[in-house]
Parts: structure tokens; C-alpha cells; sequence
């Protein structure tokens, strides 16, 4: 208060000496000329390597977001049925051997598991000697009928013939696909290389969820030996109350993350709106194919989701990120453009600029030394949700610009206590 009394009076000092007109101009232009530097400066703000440290900036930079007209809900991810599969033997066996373990990825028809039963033996046993009657069933069918032809035998028998061709063939037809459903190629089976184990294969493409068996464990045609998901097809279900389903449609996009770990965002797009309510709930079941990236998603795990009504993206950024001081809003953006520690000319300046955003996008990690100016940025801020906030831009930034997603309200107590330190 004093200095401003002081600097009053000596403003009044000036003006009762006519004589000194033309200094009392000088004495005007320079304190505009401070004036205008000061307000230049009272929006920048330096910190020092340790300041910066010790308040645990974070930086990033304007993000495009559908914040505008979206809708919040919770869900689940999930296979299609088509896409699971619990592997089982078609005959029961003595399970032999295990080629597979839980989280291991498998091709459609690979080898998961070997059994071993004495009815596999005998199965092609009885299909080798089958196929050797039928062999001359057929010889003595055809001799019956020359006989018929030249009539030198009676009808009878070469009626009873014929069905017991039709018998064997029908009965060799029955084993072979008996064999063919365990696994055992017929074309190629010969007394010689009669198998003893029947290979266990996954019908799908995907990763074992879980082995059911261990090696000596007998299984009968029910028992589960392994499962397996295929995740390429992983779709989630959202859970959306009755009058929120007006706002929803095939094709809309939608962005979620895992309940548990919300730190990485995924999308998904509607292809179907369920007609029923789900069970003993009032909530309707919207399904979405998951696109992109599925790194980290398993089935059965639980999402928060952003349902986007518009297709229009606006800028935003971390709500941590905006401050307000004396009614306006304020980003802080790293710079070098208001360093006291150098000036330059206009075309210095550009040049500077332009290595001062390579500097940017380069060391935008904390320095072990030296300072870190920040601008101060007036926005306009506009709808908040998920943690971000739309912001317009009320000046001119690059397009690169850094911004401090975290700690911005200590930058601005910095700038506001050097600024009243100075008045």
C-alpha cells in the first residue's frame, strides 16, 4: 500500500511541473513499456527442476473425445457359443497322454490328448474282417448271377447272396465312420497297423481355457477333457435401462474399459439391441462386436462403456488439467517463448519457435536441472465426462503443444504468488 501511495504521488509531482513535460512523457512510456512487459510475464510461470519433481507433473496433449452426447453403462464381455468349445472324447479311454496346458494356443485339428481303449481295437479288428467277407460276398455274388443268367442255380440262393452283401457293406459303412469320428483314417488301416491310441484334437482355433483330466484319468463320452475360447469374436454385452433404449442403434460406436482397470481404452461397435428384458432385471441386453486391440480382454471380465450418440468429436482434455482464476479457465501449455534469458528479433523468434517445439516434443520429460516455463492458455470449457472435459481455445497454440495434465493448480499458485510478490 505504501508503494502505491509513493507512486502516486510521484505521478502527481509530474504533472504540477510543467517544465518537465517532455520527461514526464519519457517517464509515461516507460512505465507502459514495464506495464506491458509485466503483463506479458504474469502469464508465464518457470519451475525448477525440483518444483516440478516434488508436485509430480504429468504432460500430454489436446485429445479428440465423444463427450457431447454419450451414454454411460456397464457390462460384460463374451464369446459367441460358436466360438467356445469344450473338447470330449466320442468314445470312452484311458487318457494317455496331454500335449497341452491351460493358456496355450492350439490350431483347429491339432493333437490335445491321446486315449487308449481295447474297444478301438476291436472296433477295427471286426472293420478289417468285415471288409474281407464283403470282398467275397461280392466274388460269389457275381458267380451267382452267371449261374442265374445260364439258369444252373436256383433263384433262392443267389437272393440270399445279395443280402448278405447289402449286410456286410452296410456294417463295414457303420465301422468305417465309427473310426473316422475317433480319429482313425480306414483307407489306410491294415492288419499290420491295427492303432492302439485315438488322438484327442481341438475342433476350433483359439486358447485353452482350462484341462480337465490329468494322465491315467479314464473318460466316458460326457466328460470334458480341455476347453477352448476363441477370442477373435469377443463381443460385449451392455445393460441399458428401458428409457435409455430409444437412444440407441445398430453401428453406433462405443468406447469401454475394465471395471478393475480402467487405464486403457477400447471400442466396440452395436451390431444388435436385444427385445426381451434380461432376467429379473429391468435392463436390456445391447450387444457389440469389440474391434481393434483386444490385448488384455478375457472373457467374463467387467467394463464401463461410452455409448456415443453422435459421431461428432470435440477437443478435450484431463479434467485435472483445466484451473480457473478470476472466472476464466486456463491450460498451461510448456514453452519457451517468454524466457527472460534470451530475446531475439522476429525472425529469431520464428526460428527459436520452431526449435523450441522439437525441444517439446523431445524433452517434454522433467529436467534434472535448469527451469520449465509454462503459458498460461485461456479456454472455454465445456462438457466434463469420463475425466476429460471439452475445451475451446481462446488463443492460438501449436500443434504439438505439451500441455500439464496434472499439477496445473500448483504452476498457477506459482504464477499468482510471483505475480502479487511483484505488485
Amino acid at each position: 500500500m505504501k508503494h502505491i501511495i509513493i507512486a502516486i504521488t510521484v505521478f502527481a509531482l509530474l504533472f504540477t511541473l510543467p517544465s518537465c513535460g517532455s520527461k514526464s512523457t519519457s517517464n509515461e512510456e516507460h512505465a507502459e513499456e514495464g506495464h506491458h512487459e509485466e503483463h506479458e510475464n504474469g502469464n508465464t510461470a518457470s519451475l525448477t527442476a525440483d518444483q516440478v519433481k516434488s508436485i509430480k507433473l504429468e504432460f500430454g496433449s489436446i485429445e479428440k473425445k465423444q463427450l457431447t452426447a454419450s451414454l454411460k453403462a456397464n457390462g460384460i464381455l463374451n464369446v459367441p457359443n460358436q466360438n467356445k468349445a469344450t473338447i470330449t472324447a466320442l468314445m470312452g479311454g484311458v487318457v494317455k497322454s496331454i500335449l497341452v496346458q491351460t493358456g496355450n494356443s492350439v490350431y483347429k485339428g491339432q493333437v490335445i490328448a491321446t486315449i487308449a481303449n481295447t474297444s478301438f481295437i476291436t472296433m477295427q479288428e471286426e472293420y478289417l474282417s468285415t471288409s474281407s467277407k464283403l470282398s467275397l460276398g461280392e466274388i460269389e455274388l457275381k458267380r451267382q448271377q452267371e449261374l442265374q443268367a445260364g439258369n444252373a442255380t436256383a433263384l433262392k440262393n443267389l437272393q440270399s447272396i445279395e443280402a448278405e452283401v447289402k449286410s456286410l457293406k452296410a456294417r463295414k459303412s457303420s465301422l468305417q465312420k465309427q473310426l473316422e469320428l475317433v480319429g482313425i483314417n480306414t483307407s489306410a488301416l491294415t492288419s499290420d497297423n491295427i492303432q492302439t491310441l485315438v488322438n484327442i484334437t481341438s475342433p476350433i482355433s483359439g486358447a485353452v481355457s482350462s484341462v480337465s483330466v490329468n494322465i491315467g484319468t479314464y473318460v466316458d463320452a460326457n466328460n470334458a477333457i480341455a476347453e477352448v475360447i476363441d477370442n477373435s469374436q469377443l463381443h460385449l454385452d451392455l445393460f441399458v435401462y428401458e428409457r435409455d433404449l430409444m437412444k440407441l442403434k445398430e453401428g453406433q460406436t462405443i468406447h469401454f474399459t475394465l471395471t478393475n482397470n480402467p487405464g486403457k481404452e477400447y471400442d466396440a461397435k452395436v451390431y444388435a439391441i436385444s427385445n426381451t428384458f434380461e432376467q429379473n432385471t429391468k435392463a436390456i441386453a445391447v450387444h457389440a462386436m469389440v474391434e481393434g486391440d483386444k490385448t488384455g480382454l478375457i472373457n467374463g471380465m467387467n467394463i464401463t462403456a461410452l455409448v456415443s450418440l453422435e459421431n461428432a468429436t470435440v477437443d478435450a482434455v484431463p479434467a485435472d488439467a483445466i484451473v480457473n482464476f478470476q472466472g476464466q479457465d486456463y491450460i498451461f501449455i510448456v514453452t519457451d517463448a517468454h524466457s527472460e534469458e534470451e530475446h531475439h528479433d522476429e525472425k529469431d523468434g520464428d526460428d527459436h519457435d520452431k526449435d523450441g517445439h522439437k525441444h517439446e516434443e523431445t524433452k517434454v520429460e522433467i529436467p534434472n536441472e535448469g527451469e520449465m516455463v509454462f503459458e498460461r492458455i485461456p479456454v472455454r470449457k465445456g462438457t466434463t465426462d469420463v475425466g476429460y472435459s471439452e475445451i475451446t481455445l481462446l488463443k492460438d497454440i501449436p500443434a504439438n503443444a505439451k500441455i500439464a495434465t496434472k499439477g496445473a493448480f500448483f504452476i498457477l499458485a506459482k504464477m499468482t504468488n510471483s505475480g502479487e510478490h511483484e505488485h
